[in-house]
């Protein structure tokens, strides 16, 4: 019996575990996903979290709940010793251990790009994980509360500001988002008025989202405008202190809430823990067919996919384009990975990854997104409802898609749930105080 070991229970590695078990028989491999969180998140979906539009635990795939045949390890691989068919893991609670293993399928995605800017590892939140959006969400009410109570001043008007790093998909969707969720949060205070809103876009490039046209671009930086939001090209964030930011362009605010969505960058254990081929961009060095190493120098039993794994686009017909680093591809290549595993195992050739843009496509808030396939470019209500369906369908498992689309038509019915738990994570000072104010 085979033992596969599938570091990262992302897209690609819970669809690689998830297919798997079905093309293979039990006797024939036994599965292990490692991972730190038993779920999968659904990024795509976060924006909408952080906007309160989903319920987070329905932007979370339970690996434990799909994955029947698969045994599920919670903590993090800090080595892979290929050599030795070999992991090292290390728990929550307890000392390291290793696992050994016959395949390893490295999907162990990308973390947040940051950069040395004094002030962001202090202030800022990141957008990757369910429980940062559901942060996002709950301080962003709390601040409105809060902001309520006090008289028009600069401690007033830094509760009231915004700001979002990074003019990428998760950036300004996160930021289209509660910029929404933010001009419906104000009609129900009377003493705040949608003037006040400050609401700050960060983006160090001539452009937001490189991967649509200029037209496009153009027409969202107008949209967001047109809400209220500010939108900063070119620009660099110098300092965050405190919540102090210190732009390129010698702007300076105070910002209750800052989000730090600059992209990705490769993964710690494998950009330094590994013995696996590394390229350029510190990422897996994988064939086509997403087996580890080169045509030349092939690593037999390795393969690799998603945000770690450079894979080589067929599809643009240029011999050093690299796949994008998204959902869209990630989720495929976890699929033909356990195709091609499958394949492999029963003596067949394993195939190449294609696969030609579906497009890209946006939420900016409810009733706006952007949508742009080629040279189709389709704008507002009809590119946003095309976000939803699009995201429904691809969301894993039936049980999520109709948690998913039962929580929308809720949300249509009875508008935003705009309650904030920002207490939950401090759960036990309401018991240690006795309701006593400090």
């Amino acid at each position: 019996m085979k033992r596969i070991l599938i570091v990262g229970g992302g897209y690609a590695g819970f669809y690689a575990a998830w297919k798997l078990e079905k093309r293979l028989r039990s006797r024939e491999a036994a599965l292990t996903v490692v991972d730190p969180r038993p779920y999968l998140t659904y990024q795509p979906f976060l924006p909408e979290v952080a906007a309160g539009s989903i319920e987070p635990r329905h932007a979370a795939v339970s690996l434990r709940r799909h994955l029947r045949r698969t045994r599920v390890v919670p903590g993090w691989v800090t080595n892979i010793d290929h050599e030795h068919r070999r992991v090292t893991v290390r728990p929550d609670l307890g000392p390291e251990f290793d696992l050994e293993y016959d395949v390893i399928v490295v999907t162990a995605g990308a973390v947040t790009r940051k950069f040395p800017v004094p002030g962001v590892a202090s202030e800022a939140i990141g957008m990757k994980y369910v429980e940062e959006a559901v942060a996002i969400r709950d301080r962003l009410m709390t601040s409105f509360d809060r902001a309520a109570s006090l008289p028009v001043g600069p401690v007033r008007k830094r509760l009231l500001t915004v700001t979002f790093v990074g003019g990428g998909f998760s950036g300004v969707e996160g930021f289209g988002e509660t910029l929404s969720l933010a001009n419906s949060l104000v009609r129900r205070y009377r003493r705040l008025h949608r003037s006040e809103l400050r609401f700050h876009l960060i983006e160090a490039s001539g452009r937001i989202l490189p991967e649509v046209g200029e037209e496009p671009s153009r027409w969202v930086v107008r949209s967001l405008t047109d809400r209220g939001g500010q939108v900063h090209l070119d620009t660099k964030v110098l300092s965050a202190v405190d919540g102090h930011v210190v732009l390129s362009t010698g702007e300076e605010y105070d910002s209750g809430l800052i989000v730090w969505t600059t992209g990705n960058d490769a993964n710690p254990v494998v950009r330094n823990h590994t013995d696996l081929p590394i390229g350029e961009r510190g990422q897996i060095v994988v064939r086509p067919d997403l087996r580890v190493g080169t045509d030349a120098e092939p690593v037999a039993d390795a393969w690799a996919a998603g945000d770690d794994a450079a894979v080589p686009d067929l599809a643009a017909g240029a011999p050093d384009a690299y796949v994008v680093q998204n959902a869209q591809n990630a989720f495929r290549q976890g699929k033909l990975l356990a195709r091609n595993i499958a394949a492999s195992l029963h003596g067949r050739e394993p195939k190449p990854y294609v696969h030609h843009s579906l497009g890209a496509v946006a939420t900016l808030g409810i009733g706006n997104g952007i949508f742009q396939w080629h040279r189709i470019v389709v704008k507002g209500w009809p590119a946003w409802l095309m976000h939803r369906g699009y995201h429904v369908l691809a969301v894993p498992t039936w049980e999520r898609k109709v948690r998913v689309f039962a929580g929308w038509l809720t949300q249509a019915m009875f508008g935003r749930d705009i309650v904030s738990l920002e207490s939950v994570e401090h759960p036990r000072e309401a018991f240690v105080s006795g309701g006593k104010p400090d």
